[in-house]
């Protein structure tokens, strides 16, 4: 049973950073069997990927975030972060943890889990 709970979120001023962790239950990233991401939510806008992180390893970032986001991933402790530095108001959202279990083949391009969201505030 997959779960994603997220933490660390909060508000932060402008060229802050903050932290934000996703707790990954149901030990799929152990076993490199998955893809996990960041996705965030503006108020009136659609959801919209941060950065993902493939079973390879491989990194995704969307192009308005490099440089100034970096994920991350513990397989051991089966957490994935979020570090988000040089913050922008833009920014603010609610951020989602996103999950899709797969062991073989590629990316269908779906998540089938998310979490709760934590919201993130930059003023």
């Amino acid at each position: 049973h997959v779960q994603l709970v997220e933490s660390g979120g909060g508000s932060v001023q402008a060229g802050g950073s903050l932290k934000l962790s996703c707790l990954v239950s149901g030990h799929f990233l152990s076993k490199s069997c998955g893809l996990v991401g960041w996705w965030r939510q503006s108020p009136g806008k659609d959801r919209e990927k941060v950065v993902s992180i493939d079973r390879d390893g491989s990194i995704s970032y969307e192009d308005h975030d490099k440089g100034r986001f970096t994920i991350s991933q513990d397989t051991a402790e089966n957490t994935l972060g979020l570090h988000m530095s040089s913050l922008k108001p833009v920014d603010t959202a609610m951020y989602y943890c996103a999950a899709q279990v797969y062991c073989s083949g590629g990316f269908s391009g779906a998540y089938a889990y998310w979490g709760q969201g934590t919201q993130v505030t930059v003023s």
